[in-house]
């Protein structure tokens, strides 16, 4: 059985990557697995993979879970989708979004294939260069930023209508005065 061993680079400024061998057979969830302990983060975020272009061009969606509403279809579960029926070429290239709210992209390229080693288990790790980042490192992008709270367009509004008197209105008469 052919097994891939996959370059695993994570996208921070420090050179720091992880060399993961898989077999054919075994499955994205496990890749998954695989590339969460290699960097050492909890595992308690969502996450995908993209089948990439030579260009890290973003291509189809493997989801970790079904996100598929009723009939309509939404991206492959890591699940049920086996490492062997994604490779194209002798150099695939996936990405890999983990926490969806920092942002932690991985860039995977396969950089051998050979005949696995049945002393071996697999995943596995096989190099591991440069420390981890903690998972925590990251911020989460203030997603409000730069739009108005709540009391700031309250101030806004008052500010509006105290521009305007009753002065300048005097002669104005309410409808709410008639009877209709």
């Amino acid at each position: 059985m052919k097994a891939y061993k996959f370059r695993v680079v994570i996208d921070i400024e420090e050179d720091v990557f992880r060399d993961i061998v898989i077999l054919e057979n075994q499955n994205f969830e496990q890749l998954h697995h695989s590339i969460i302990h290699a960097f050492g983060f909890e595992g308690d975020q969502m996450a995908s993979f993209y089948m990439s272009d030579e260009q890290w061009e973003k291509g189809e969606e493997i989801g970790l879970m079904d996100m598929s509403f009723g009939e309509e279809s939404g991206p492959l579960s890591m699940k049920e989708v086996q490492i062997g029926s994604k490779i194209e070429n002798q150099h695939q290239k996936i990405l890999y979004v983990y926490d969806f709210l920092r942002m932690w992209i991985f860039y995977l390229e396969l950089i051998d294939v050979f005949e696995e080693n049945s002393d071996d288990a697999y995943p596995h790790v096989s190099l591991n260069f440069g420390e981890s980042p903690e998972e925590s490192s990251k911020d989460i992008p203030d997603l409000l930023d730069g739009m108005t709270t709540s009391s700031s367009i309250e101030d806004e509004l008052n500010d509006v209508f105290d521009e305007f008197s009753d002065d300048e209105f005097g002669d104005f008469e309410n409808i709410d005065d008639y009877d209709l």
